[in-house]
């Protein structure tokens, strides 16, 4: 959901230090940040709840201990939510692997893999902290490209890598 694609019909779509972000939102809820490729066309944020996504991740690039506060709804399978919801306990600067999380929630490490690879919020619930047990892993669901571009950019903005 939250993979790089062309702009669909996107609510806003916002600079970021590794290319676009597509935003979907109601007037209440964040519902999808999309990878957008490097040069996507920019739409301003036309809604308060647009103006506090874009402010936020404004203070996530300068600061990458920034906790977000977003009134956010991530749709998902129950599993999905369990796993979501565990990487908002990784702190930034800090990591797991598939695996550890995987033992964590009972599951397998692809299960919780698919799950990462369909977060529909990646940054704010953030999906990049996960690595491989020997290396970076995947990111949205690819293995190479600006996707792990920017996978890397974020784990060094937090000082990971």
């Amino acid at each position: 959901m939250a993979r790089m694609s062309s702009a669909p019909s996107f609510a806003a779509i916002l600079p970021a230090p590794f290319g676009t972000l597509g935003v979907l939102a109601s007037a209440e809820r964040l519902f999808t940040l999309a990878f957008l490729a490097p040069g996507t066309v920019l739409s301003a944020p036309t809604s308060p709840l647009l103006e506090q996504v874009a402010a936020q991740l404004d203070a996530y690039y300068a600061n990458p201990r920034h906790r977000f506060e977003l009134p956010i709804e991530a749709r998902g399978s129950d599993f999905r939510l369990r796993v979501w919801q565990a990487l908002l306990d990784i702190p930034s600067g800090h990591t797991s692997t598939y695996g550890e999380l995987a033992r964590r929630l009972g599951s397998s490490a692809r299960a919780v893999g698919q799950a990462l690879g369909d977060n529909p919020l990646p940054i704010v619930i953030p999906c990049h902290r996960v690595l491989a047990a020997h290396g970076l892993g995947g990111f949205n669901h690819a293995c190479d490209g600006h996707a792990l571009d920017v996978k890397r950019w974020l784990l060094r903005h937090e000082g990971v890598l």
